[in-house]
């Protein structure tokens, strides 16, 4: 009966998120809404066991978070509940630029780097991209003044990619420039969905070819073209982080077995850690949670005598955090990817989808309290 009673409450509310994002009305959102609301409330009722640990049910979960991160209206609704915003601060470090700062101080002074994201992307109006350019250079500005050694990463599609190239050309000239001048800074380039590669990776080169070299890009191992990006950045002598990859994207496109985005996850970082790629100025920074990539790395490292500085490791504020210590403690570079900001609803979701357990987490922090 109490199972059932649970039942009835997933579909009242599934019905009610239905009404709310009229725009998502298909069966397949639908089924995937009452999927992660199923999960969700199972997990509240019995958090000491994990539901739905089957490799077929994690990749529908993943999926329905990954569809549910794209839902505007679900993200108002996200963001006007003072409970969701306040399980959000697991791995977002607050919503004012001040609060991530106060952050960055503490990571730093248990030895760790820093690379800052101020929250947003797809804007649809030249006010916003302005706006998000303007908080970069604020960002900026903001590391410089508290005297604390953080990198920016930022998102094209925020400062203006939808709307035109010429607007987010103009608006990421202007942050390199900021960074430029204050204190030399860097500045990362997020790759986002496969529709978006080819025009990030041809600002970037842009940027390049006009001497801004303060700026790097990501790559994600998921997608089968990624050899291919990798060969021509290393040719480059980019500055890459390697990722796994947290968009939805379609089969034809990724990778759908975790096996052979591992297995190329691993292939990539050793081309872009080869001797070859560093006589050409590559620097790499292994950006996964992974535990069998985090070893793959140190053990090629070790093989082929790469210093412990030629590279570095990255992960998400709020997650791993012993293994941050860990690696800093072993003698690598450590950076944590510090978001911020009220735009926070699509990264929580996708952070979710990367990893259920997270939920998990969540509900048993939830529950002690």
């Amino acid at each position: 009966m109490f199972l059932l009673l649970t039942e009835f409450v997933v579909w009242k509310i599934g019905k009610r998120a239905m009404r709310a994002t009229q725009s998502h009305d298909s069966p397949t959102y639908s089924s995937r809404t009452r999927y992660v609301l199923r999960f969700t409330f199972y997990v509240l009722l019995y958090p000491s066991e994990p539901p739905f640990d089957s490799k077929e049910s994690l990749f529908m979960l993943r999926n329905a978070f990954l569809t549910l991160s794209q839902s505007e209206k679900l993200r108002q609704m996200a963001t006007d509940f003072a409970l969701a915003r306040k399980v959000s601060r697991r791995f977002v470090a607050g919503e004012q630029l001040a609060e991530a700062i106060q952050v960055i101080h503490q990571l730093e002074r248990d030895g760790l780097l820093v690379t800052l994201d101020f929250l947003g992307e797809n804007t649809d109006s030249e006010t916003e991209a302005n706006f998000y350019t303007e908080e970069q250079m604020r960002a900026l500005d903001g590391i410089a003044n508290a005297g604390v050694k953080a990198n920016v990463s930022l998102k094209l599609t925020a400062m203006g990619l939808d709307i035109s190239d010429e607007l987010a050309t103009r608006n990421l000239r202007r942050v390199l420039e900021r960074a430029r001048d204050r204190g030399k800074n860097f500045v990362r380039i997020d790759m986002e969905s496969s529709d978006y590669i080819d025009r990030t990776l041809a600002l970037y080169e842009k940027m390049r070819g006009e001497g801004l070299d303060n700026v790097g890009v990501v790559i994600q191992s998921y997608l089968y073209r990624s050899e291919r990006d990798v060969l021509k950045l290393i040719d480059m002598g980019a500055r890459v982080r390697l990722v796994k990859g947290a968009y939805d994207e379609p089969p034809h496109l990724a990778f759908p077995d975790k096996a052979d985005v591992d297995a190329n996850y691993i292939h990539l970082m050793k081309l872009l850690m080869s001797k070859e790629a560093r006589e050409k100025g590559v620097y790499c920074a292994i950006a996964s949670h992974d535990p069998q990539m985090i070893d793959a790395t140190k053990a090629y490292a070790a093989d082929q005598a790469i210093p412990r500085d030629a590279f570095e490791f990255q992960m998400l504020y709020g997650i791993s955090t012993s293994m941050h210590h860990q690696l800093a403690k072993e003698g690598y570079r450590f950076r944590v990817y510090v978001p911020y900001g009220t735009h926070w609803y699509p990264y929580f979701m996708r952070r979710l989808a990367e990893r259920p357990a997270n939920v998990l987490f969540i509900a048993r922090s939830l529950v002690k309290r």
